[in-house]
Parts: structure tokens; sequence; C-alpha cells
């Protein structure tokens, strides 16, 4: 495979040499991947196609391999993986303006019909056609990945570690959206995982007066400590929690305004709306097992009005995601622990699998 390249004049970039074949991380079934060489995408009339930087690695990737989540391998199609990706524009469709080779950008993984029930009720999110890279289409774990333009998005501070989290903090813009704290509110959020990170953050900035995060001891927190997440921390045993729990609920008797669980727990969000003040809020923002069933106390929601909303990634979110990073206003600065290159997929996603990162990425030359 020849080596990509830019040719210049005068110092300026004019023309990117993409090479015909690239190398890509390609499931053919679940829990089954390959790294392969195969053509590189050529971008349609509205597309862009982008040199791959950076892709981010997260739970969603397990629960994809796994058959947790809807893709294009539980229809019995291959797939390559990767929706947190972020690359250099090096070559542009015949209908795209705005952009130029060199652009740096990172993608809005989302491809909806715009035709169907929910598309024509702007009611994007719920798409019955939705598509997403590294999902349903070819994504991230590539040399390059070809985009429609208007899900690209320019970037210049952040480095290409950080870049890997964008599609992490659009997911938590999208969960202010969801939630909506009113100013002055108390919240507990459960879960500091990179999203969790991001979201505790907007939070105590957005409404949270009082910001308390639990989450097991160990490194998260102690980074969550560092970005100054909360107000204060609840640092869970790994072996036995049951008297952080109770030690919790002794000094908050009247419970919280909002509480989220971020965790992907089912076990934790059936805790979780015991920690709800009467009117408050329980929020579903963890990726839970297909199967997972949890028992709530109708009569509770009933009789103290609890508001449960739930979550899911985000619609439109990236350039306000892409402006929190930038200005520094939602630190990402240690998230990424460990980064790998694509032939070390395998590592990187054992990583993720047996928690000995806090998140972890593919960087690419």
């Amino acid at each position: 495979m020849a080596p990509a390249a830019i040719e210049s004049t005068n110092g300026a970039a004019t023309k990117y040499v993409v090479p015909k074949e690239m190398k890509a991380i390609r499931y053919n079934k679940l829990n089954d991947f390959s790294l392969v060489t195969m053509p590189v995408p050529e971008p349609k009339g509205h597309e862009i196609l982008i040199k791959v930087k950076s892709a981010g690695i997260c739970g969603t990737d397990i629960h994809i391999a796994n058959g947790d989540f809807e893709s294009a391998l539980t229809q019995g199609k291959s797939v390559v993986t990767g929706h947190e990706t972020s690359g250099i524009v090096v070559k542009i469709g015949e209908n795209v303006k705005g952009f130029k080779v060199g652009d740096k950008v990172t993608a809005d993984n989302s491809e909806l019909c715009g035709h169907c029930h929910f598309c024509r009720q702007g009611k994007l999110l719920y798409c019955e056609n939705f598509l997403a890279h590294g999902v349903h289409l070819d994504g991230g774990f590539a040399e390059y990945c070809a985009y429609p333009a208007e899900k690209l998005f320019h970037f210049d501070n952040c480095t290409w570690e950080e870049a890997s989290l964008f599609e992490a903090a659009s997911c938590a813009v999208h969960g202010m959206d969801r939630i909506r704290p009113e100013v002055g509110s108390s919240i507990l959020l459960i879960g500091a995982g990179p999203t969790g990170l991001c979201l505790a953050q907007l939070l105590k900035a957005n409404g949270g007066a009082h910001m308390v995060l639990a989450s097991n001891e160990g490194p998260k927190m102690e980074l969550a400590k560092k970005l100054n997440c909360a107000d204060e921390y609840v640092e869970l045993s790994r072996k036995d929690p049951s008297k952080q729990w109770a030690d919790l609920k002794a000094k908050y008797p009247y419970g919280f305004d909002v509480v989220v669980e971020a965790s992907g727990s089912h076990a934790l969000l059936e805790r979780a709306i015991d920690y709800c003040t009467r009117g408050g809020k329980l929020v579903y923002y963890g990726v839970y097992e297909k199967e997972a069933l949890i028992k709530v106390s109708p009569a509770r929601v009933f009789s103290d009005e609890i508001t449960m909303v739930g979550s899911f990634s985000e619609m439109w979110c990236l350039p306000r995601a892409v402006h929190y990073l930038e200005t520094r206003k939602v630190d990402v600065c240690g998230i990424v622990t460990n980064t790998y290159s694509l032939e070390q997929f395998g590592e990187a996603l054992d990583a993720v699998k047996n928690k000995t990162c806090i998140k972890a990425a593919i960087i690419f030359d």
C-alpha cells in the first residue's frame, strides 16, 4: 500500500494523494474481528473523505461486539466499527462547500433518512431508518472514512487524544438537553466513566448547586477530583459499598433533585430511585444490557411524582461539545489513559473490557 502524501505549492497544501487501499478493523460476525486490507472509500458528491487520526473505544463498542446493541452484526452483515472518529480532510465531494484539504474535523456518526414518521416530525434521533458509522455503516477503526459534509465539524485546539472524546461529550450535551436541571439543583451522578465525567462538569456548571459524584474507588475517581467534576465524592468500595450507600442516605434524607445513573449497571439503576427527592428526576444515562429488567414501585413514582428520563446518544450536539472542549470549560485532560495503533486493536478492546483504562483510543500516525 503506497503511503499517502500531501502535495504542496510554496508550502500550501493543494492535494492529498490518497492510496487505493487501507487497513481497517472489520467485524464479520459478533465477537469476530480481523485486521483487513480493503479499498479506500470514494466520497460521493455530498461527502468528505477524512484520514482518520483518532478513534475512541468505549463500552458501546463492547455492546456492539456482543450483540447487545442493534447493529449491522445483529443483521448478519459485516462492518468496520469505530463511532468516535476525528481526522483530517483529504478529499472533498464535488457538491461540498466550506471545507478544504487539511482541515481538522470530528464526525457525527449518524445518517438519517429524512422521510420517516419521526424525521418528518423533527424528532431526528428517533429516525426509523437511523444508521450510524461504526455501528451499521463502516466507521473509524480504519485509515480512511467518508462522511456527509453536514456531519463533520471543524476544531483547532484539541489534541487527537482529546478529540476522541468529542462524541462522548456530545452525548453529555444531549443529556443536559434531556435533564434541564433547574438552577440551584442538588444532583447525584452515579458513574465516573468518560461521558460521565463530561456530564458531571456540565451539570455542575449549568444548574447544579451541589454536585455529588458516586463511583467505584480507583483511578476514575482520582481523575474526577483533578478535573474538579463535583463538590463531593463518594468513593464506593468494590467489595461492599452498602455502608457508603447507607451513609449517603443518612446525610441526604430528603434525596436529590436529580439522580443520574451513568454506570450502565441496572442493579444501581434499581437503587437510584431511592435517592430521588419527592418531585425529583431519575435519569437513565448508561447503556444497559438488552435483557436487563429492574423493579420500580409505581406507587412511589405516582405519589412522589418522580420524573423518569432516558438519554440516548445525541443529535446535532457536536458543535456545542467542540466548543466546551476547545475552551476547556469541559476539561478532558487525562481521560484518555491508553493509546494504541490499529494493529493493537485487540489489546485496546481488552483494556476496555477488563477496565484497566479510563479511556482507550486508536491513534494513527
